[in-house]
């Protein structure tokens, strides 16, 4: 059997803190020396609309969102309540949801469609955990972010983590259809492909 389909596609966003910082090239240096290949990129500035479907907000990212929050307070020996007014985790991923809209659509991003084998898994390997301060040195976030969840709770701000990298094949799919129109995404060779692929 082929294995071709183990070839996929992610999406990559460098978030306003990159730009901003001008860490965009670094950035995306980083996945092209990995042979990883870019399908797509631009930059755009998100509307509110567009950002709501991003971060598209069921009631398990909810949770799963709160509950990593909690987990992190207890860690550190914190009250969520006090934080937050409450420590219902659904109603802390809402608040989450909500600074995380704020901060993509401050001002422009670069977007990009990633491919290579196992990309979504390699690309989260490369980016590191979504905690900066729990990120080790060498992974994107370990290099260029250094705040904890406790931080930019405390200052009721987004986690600013540098880039967003899909979690799943799924979440790749509508995350791209978010951002990027079908035509937008180009199909290519590069010369190493025979040694990467």
């Amino acid at each position: 059997m082929n294995g071709k389909h183990l070839i996929q596609k992610t999406l990559v966003v460098l978030k306003p803190d990159s730009v901003k910082r001008g860490i965009v090239g670094e950035i995306i240096s980083r996945f092209e020396k990995a042979g990883l290949k870019i399908m797509g990129l631009k930059m755009i500035k998100l509307t509110r609309e567009e950002a709501e479907k991003f971060y598209y907000a069921d009631e398990n990212w909810l949770e799963s969102v709160g509950n990593k929050t909690i987990t992190r307070y207890k860690e550190m020996g914190l009250d969520p309540v006090k934080e937050f007014g409450t420590d219902d985790p659904k109603k802390i991923g809402g608040i989450i949801r909500g600074w995380l809209i704020d901060f993509i659509t401050s001002s422009p991003v670069v977007a990009m469609v990633l491919e290579g084998v196992n990309c979504i898994e390699e690309v989260r390997k490369l980016v590191g955990p979504t905690e900066p301060l729990k990120a080790p040195p060498g992974t994107i976030r370990g290099d260029y972010a250094h705040v904890s969840i406790a931080y930019a709770n405390w200052n009721k701000i987004v986690l600013r983590n540098v880039v967003h990298a899909s979690e799943t094949e799924k979440d790749a799919e509508r995350e791209i259809s978010v951002i990027f129109k079908p035509e937008e995404i180009y199909n290519y060779e590069r010369n190493i492909e025979e040694v990467i692929y």
